[in-house]
């Protein structure tokens, strides 16, 4: 219980330690390399998500890629790429470690929403006359949108994760607290490391949960809440 106490006091205290930089710095520096990431991964990720669910081909190729990508350890990779690119382009290294654990699960998002829509729906598009341009961005994307959003929130949160370890090739991020607290036997830096990054973490969560309830379609949600009344009812009058 002291320890966790020490730990906020250290949080609140606004002096981290010497040679460690001050909370809101490392925070921001852990937003920019997750945000960085995951934005280049969703470019790369989502048009081949999105031709993969539309055109119903290359799924099987996706899937085995994705598998090998999430099978790579990212701490190992981190190290290999600066060994290979030098401690000069650490920042680009990491940066490629990021987008590589991200993409795995925006690819997956992008082409299961598309995958998860009722082909009905899309042959109703179609006999309405549009075009197939017309039938992706006004029918396939808003409706995989959810799902999309689901790969994206799980992507971000393996980033801001993973990022912890950025700090191990003097690239800041409230990993460093984390780290530089291990051989000094500091532990309340090390466990308010663990907070602040878990508290990132969470408070992400549930800004991309947000999102994800807003980009889900009125209609999918009313329907949602009519089928799932009555099975409540039924679940209340059996436990009754």
């Amino acid at each position: 219980m002291n320890l966790i106490l020490d730990a906020f006091a250290w949080i609140f205290s606004g002096d981290p330690g010497r040679g460690l930089a001050p909370i809101p710095i490392a925070l921001g520096e852990h937003v920019w390399f997750t945000v960085i990431s995951v934005l280049i991964a969703a470019l790369i990720a989502v048009p081949a998500g999105w031709a993969i669910g539309h055109t119903g081909k290359g799924r099987d190729i996706a899937v085995a890629i994705s598998g090998a990508a999430r099978a790579v350890p990212s701490f190992g990779l981190l190290i290999l790429l600066v060994l290979l690119l030098g401690v000069l382009r650490s920042a680009e290294a990491a940066i490629i470690t990021f987008v590589l654990l991200a993409i795995p699960s925006i690819l997956a998002g992008a082409y299961a929403g598309f995958e998860a829509i009722d082909r009905k729906v899309i042959d109703a598009a179609r006999a309405m006359g549009m075009t197939p341009w017309q039938v992706l961005w006004r029918v396939e994307v808003p409706l995989g949108l959810p799902l999309l959003v689901a790969g994206l929130r799980a992507a971000t949160l393996q980033v801001v994760a993973t990022v912890t370890i950025a700090a191990y090739v003097n690239l800041g991020g409230l990993g460093q607290y984390i780290i530089a607290g291990i051989p000094l036997r500091r532990f309340e830096i090390v466990l308010g490391g663990a907070i602040l990054v878990a508290a990132l973490a969470l408070v992400l969560d549930g800004l991309f949960a947000l999102w994800q309830r807003g980009a889900t379609p009125a209609g999918i949600r009313a329907a949602t809440r009519h089928h799932s009344g009555p099975a409540r009812s039924a679940r209340r009058a059996a436990t009754a």
